[in-house]
């Protein structure tokens, strides 16, 4: 997932339009979140339990709020013509469905949440030409790093 945001990011740079840029990074995001259900449904099958019962339901449980909160205020804010606040936005949303879904997992979880949403306000704060970069340091930096210590020390 990190490294299709890190390539998301440096194509939505040079993105001419802002249809482009945010076609760009709706395309990154349906194929980030694709591999996501693939690599959890492997895990869960792997431990022997289906994707939804347990803590399988109450992560997908918690994370949903935010993120369809996330996809109301995009279409509202492209259609205010606001683009420059959805980097931000996405990048706390994000953060929140993560922090509040990763109650029921092991501690870096919650951890890589609350980094999500300190990414976001930092973009939220900063000059919105720089939107790109807190992108690809949020999905990309943050979700290869953080997955890096989660693979490691919890096997995935």
């Amino acid at each position: 997932m990190g490294l299709i945001a890190v390539g998301a990011s440096s194509i939505a740079a040079g993105a001419g339009t802002d249809f482009a840029w945010l076609t760009t990074w709706l395309a990154a995001a349906a194929l980030s979140f694709l591999i996501a259900i693939i690599a959890m449904a492997r895990k869960s099958h792997a431990n022997g339990v289906t994707l939804f019962t347990g803590p399988g339901r109450k992560f997908t449980w918690n994370i949903l709020a935010p993120l369809v909160a996330g996809g109301v205020l995009t279409i509202t804010l492209v259609r205010a013509g606001a683009m420059d606040l959805l980097p931000g936005m996405w990048l706390l949303l994000y953060g929140t469905s993560i922090v509040t879904g990763g109650s029921y997992s092991v501690r870096p979880v919650p951890m890589m949440g609350l980094t999500f949403m300190l990414t976001g306000v930092f973009a939220l704060l900063s000059p919105s030409a720089w939107g790109d970069m807190y992108m690809a340091a949020g999905f990309g930096g943050l979700h290869i790093l953080f997955g890096t210590v989660i693979w490691r020390k919890h096997g995935g």
